[in-house]
C-alpha cells in the first residue's frame, strides 16, 4: 500500500473522531478536529462569537459537553494553535453533519486566506450493512447522520485522497454561502435555498425535512402546535409511568421508531437534556422528573432521572399551545425555535414564516 506524500505535509480536517483515528494510523501528522455537532444547537458566522455561543449553550446543557473523555474540545477548528500548512485536506461522507461542517471549515479558510485552490475535499459515500447478511435489505433511517471516513478501507481511502482535486471556485464560494445563512439570524434565505435547490448541494433537502422537526408548526386555522420533535417525546411519556430517557428511545412503537431516527441525528444525550428543559421550564410544569435508578455523575446520564407527562403537559400535547414560549426554547442554526424575539413557525407546507 503507498501513502501518497500528501497524507504527511498536509493539513486534514477531520468531523468525527474515528476518521481522526484513522488519519493517524495512516500517518498523518497535522490534523483538526472540527467534530462540532451543528445540527442542535447554536450556530454563528462569525468564529469568536460561534466559539462563544457554542460555549454558553453547552454549559447550559446538563447531559451534553464540549470535551472528550480526555478534556480535549471537540471542536479546534478556531484553536490559535492550529498550523495551518497547504493544501488543507476536508475528510467529508454525505452525513448531514458532515456537511454543515464542511460548509463552515469552508467559509473559515476564506477568512484565514486560504485560497480555494489549496484546499482539497475528499468525498465519500455512506457505507450501509451487508444485504447478505439479512433475508431483506436492512432499513434504511430517513436522515442519514452517522457516516463516517473511518468506515471505508484505506486503500479506498488512499486512492481517493491521490484523486481529490480541488473543488471549482463557484462550487466552493456556494459551499461558504450556505454556511453564512445557515448560521444568519433570518433562517428563510436558507429554508428556501433547501427548497429550491443549490447545484452541487443535494444534502439541502434532507437536512431542511430533518431540521423542520425542531420548530414549533401553526395550522391552516392558525393554532399553534408543538414541533414534531417534542409532540413525539410528549406523546411518549406517560401520565402514571416513571420513565427513564433510555425508555422513551427504546419505546416499542411507531413513536419510538421515529423518535429514534431523529436520535441518531441529535444523540441519545440530547434527547435527556430536552427532557430537562421540559422539567424545568415553567412553574407549572408541563413535565416531572424525579431522581432515577442510577446516581448522578456515576457514568449512566440517560438513567439518573426519570419523567413524567402532567396533566397541563397532556393539554399541551393534544391542544396545542397558547403562545411559542409555552415550550422551552432551542437553539437551531443562526435561529431559534419557541423564541418571542425569534416567532418562527413552521406551515403545514414545510415553509417558515414569523407569527
Amino acid at each position: 500500500m503507498t501513502i501518497p506524500s500528501i497524507l504527511l505535509s498536509a493539513t486534514h480536517v477531520t468531523f468525527d473522531a474515528p476518521a481522526a483515528e484513522r488519519l493517524v494510523q495512516l500517518g498523518a501528522t497535522n490534523i483538526v478536529r472540527a467534530h462540532e455537532h451543528l445540527i442542535i444547537g447554536p450556530s454563528r458566522v462569525d468564529a469568536a462569537e460561534h466559539v462563544r455561543t457554542r460555549e454558553a449553550w453547552s454549559s447550559s446543557c446538563e447531559q451534553c459537553s464540549d470535551t472528550d473523555d480526555a478534556g480535549e474540545k471537540w471542536d479546534q477548528l478556531y484553536s490559535s494553535d492550529v498550523r495551518w500548512e497547504p493544501p488543507v485536506v476536508l475528510w467529508t461522507t454525505v452525513s448531514l453533519d458532515d456537511r454543515v461542517n464542511l460548509w463552515r471549515v469552508c467559509g473559515y479558510l476564506r477568512s484565514l486566506g486560504i485560497e480555494c485552490n489549496d484546499v482539497l475535499i475528499v468525498e465519500f459515500e455512506r457505507v450501509y450493512g451487508t444485504v447478505k447478511r439479512f433475508p431483506e435489505p436492512p432499513r434504511i433511517p430517513p436522515f442519514d447522520c452517522s457516516g463516517s471516513v473511518a468506515h471505508h478501507p484505506n486503500e479506498v481511502l488512499l486512492d481517493r485522497l491521490g484523486k481529490t482535486r480541488p473543488w471549482p471556485v463557484e462550487r466552493y464560494e456556494r459551499a461558504i454561502r450556505l454556511w453564512e445563512s445557515y448560521a444568519d439570524e433570518n433562517p428563510l434565505p436558507f429554508v428556501e435555498a433547501c427548497i429550491t435547490g443549490v447545484e452541487g448541494f443535494p444534502e439541502l433537502a434532507s437536512l431542511w425535512a430533518l431540521l423542520s422537526y425542531f420548530f414549533p408548526r401553526r395550522t391552516t386555522e392558525g393554532a399553534l402546535r408543538l414541533s414534531r420533535y417534542d409532540d413525539l417525546i410528549l406523546a411518549i411519556l406517560s401520565v402514571d409511568e416513571w420513565q427513564t430517557p433510555v425508555r422513551v428511545i427504546c419505546n416499542k412503537s411507531e413513536l419510538g421508531l421515529n423518535l429514534r431516527d431523529l436520535v441518531s441525528c441529535t444523540g441519545d444525550l440530547f434527547l435527556g437534556d430536552r427532557l430537562a428543559q421540559w422539567a424545568k421550564h415553567d412553574l407549572s410544569a408541563t413535565v416531572e422528573r424525579a431522581p432515577g435508578p442510577k446516581p448522578p455523575n456515576a457514568g449512566y446520564p440517560l438513567l439518573s432521572e426519570v419523567y413524567r407527562l402532567t396533566e397541563r403537559g397532556v393539554r399541551l400535547r393534544d391542544k396545542g399551545l397558547d403562545q411559542l414560549t409555552d415550550a422551552p426554547s432551542l437553539p437551531i442554526a443562526g435561529t431559534e425555535a419557541y423564541s418571542a424575539s425569534a416567532p418562527w413557525v413552521l406551515l403545514e407546507d414545510g415553509r417558515l414564516a414569523r407569527l
